[in-house]
């Protein structure tokens, strides 16, 4: 099951502002020239036991340095639990696994496979993924995990709550990596989805992960967690680490019901700012919260000032370590092409900066489906995975005018300088094809050099690093690509 893509066909709803206000703002140009950011190497990543419909690339993280990547494949079907387990096992149906590669002088290798310490059937382990900035701890989620336990290190045995969702934290020392805390929602529900948007601030002493799907009609801070009464409000917990121990600060709620906040998330480097789209309030919501010592309070509530109906604002998010701009993209704007906007703080008050579309963007693309940003916010990456191509459109900066590859999928690079931003690059899988949807998910480096675009549909057999990309016998089996400034 794709959770995201299903998601996608649901019908959304209004929209306010709250203690944001919003300004003019530059609009990038259609068919801008796509010529400044050009990639040293591409890697072509595949799952060591590469199978049919697995979905590889279904998530992506990579470090900040960019020499760490790691890849979700949430229909792996292996019953292994924890780190290197046996990888040729198939008798746990779509249970879900993550990958992790290291690169040393330019050659990327798999460095661990790793598995939910409970894992069993339909959980999707590796539904979302994040990274500290360094590479060394890394969280990983269990969408449809069943588990009724709550808080930290809870009954991992339970099965008493469908689809409520898990987060598991892993820690890597000297090569080695081991699960450090089983994390699961204060307030654990049916259907929840807790961890369905991860993110860590740059060390890693934080958490931020949603369940879009929660139903208190809680809002704000520290709200009443064990009302039940508005199923897909959504909600947001802030967790901290001390050392190895994890434990829940904060619970985030939207100022309305139905919103689906937590659909996506972002915290800046010292976690001081999570920034959280809710796309099922009317044109989409963005929040920004932020965090004095322990204290979280609400800094705004933001809209697009150039809104449509039904655009799903907010699908995804991504915010600079400053905490100062962030991107947000709308999948369903203009017929479902998509675009992304961003915004620029100054003190507490947020205004709209500019307006970001594909050269090449048409109906259905779904641009904005993915985004990632860079440190200094001068970098956006956006996926775009139902967007079509040419036979010949392979790689960086290719045609993009042709439509005959439907759903090969492709990623932008946008570059801002001053206030003014433009498409700096448009990239393509080096062997697109029909259906493949890449760009359904991506990650950018802290420097913007290293990009990391998923392609969860790819349909090569290969296994490992740099294999046969020309083969076609293992549909959906998935890929993932590194490009590398």
């Amino acid at each position: 099951m794709n959770i995201r893509k299903s998601l996608l066909n649901i019908v959304l709803l209004n929209l306010v502002i709250v203690g944001s206000t919003v300004a003019s703002q530059a609009q990038a140009p259609a068919n801008a020239p796509a010529a400044s950011w050009v990639p040293k190497s591409i890697a072509y990543i595949k799952a060591s036991n590469a199978r049919k419909d697995d979905q590889f690339g279904y998530a992506v993280a990579v470090s900040g340095d960019g020499s760490t990547l790691a890849v979700g494949a949430v229909n792996e079907s292996s019953a292994a639990k924890g780190v290197n387990g046996n990888q040729a096992d198939t008798s746990a149906l779509d249970s879900g696994a993550v990958y992790v590669y290291t690169r040393a002088a330019g050659k990327w290798a798999q460095q661990a496979y790793v598995k939910a310490s409970n894992a069993h059937e339909g959980a999707q382990f590796g539904c979302t993924i994040a990274f500290s900035n360094d590479g060394n701890m890394m969280a990983v989620t269990a969408c449809l995990e069943d588990s009724g336990s709550a808080g930290v290190n809870g009954d991992q045995n339970d099965h008493s709550q469908d689809s409520s969702g898990a987060v598991y934290i892993f820690a890597r020392t000297g090569g080695k990596w081991a699960q450090q805390a089983y994390l699961k929602a204060s307030n654990p529900g049916e259907g929840n989805q807790f961890g369905f948007a991860l993110s860590f601030n740059a060390d890693a002493t934080m958490l931020a992960a949603s369940a879009y799907q929660e139903g208190s009609r809680a809002t704000g801070v520290n709200g009443n967690q064990n009302d039940n009464s508005a199923p897909g409000d959504g909600a947001v917990y802030i967790f901290t680490r001390t050392g190895a121990s994890w434990a829940q600060q904060a619970y985030l709620k939207p100022d309305a019901p139905g919103e689906y906040l937590g659909n996506s998330l972002s915290l800046n480097a010292d976690g001081s700012t999570v920034v959280i789209g809710a796309p099922n309030a009317g044109a989409g919501d963005v929040y920004v919260f932020v965090r004095s010592g322990t204290t979280w309070t609400k800094q705004a509530h933001i809209k697009a000032m150039d809104e449509q109906n039904n655009e799903s604002f907010g699908w995804s998010v991504g915010v600079s370590a400053d905490g100062n701009t962030f991107v947000a993209g709308s999948t369903d704007r203009d017929d479902s092409n998509g675009m992304a906007r961003i915004f620029v703080r100054n003190g507490d008050t947020w205004t709209q900066q500019a307006r970001l579309k594909g050269s090449n963007t048409r109906k259905n693309d779904q641009f904005g489906v993915a985004i990632a940003i860079s440190a200094d916010g001068n970098t956006v990456a956006v996926g775009s995975h139902f967007n079509a191509g040419p036979p010949a459109s392979k790689g960086i900066n290719s045609d993009p005018e042709d439509d005959d590859v439907s759903g090969s999928g492709s990623a932008y690079i946008f570059t801002r300088n001053g206030a003014a931003w433009k498409q700096a690059a448009y990239v393509k899988a080096p062997n697109a094809r029909v259906a493949a949807e890449f760009g359904r998910s991506i990650a950018l480096s802290s420097d913007a050099k290293t990009l990391v675009v998923g392609s969860l549909r790819e349909t090569s057999a290969a296994k490992g690093v740099n294999g046969n990309q020309a083969d076609t016998s293992a549909p959906e089996a998935g890929a993932a690509y590194v490009f590398y400034q």
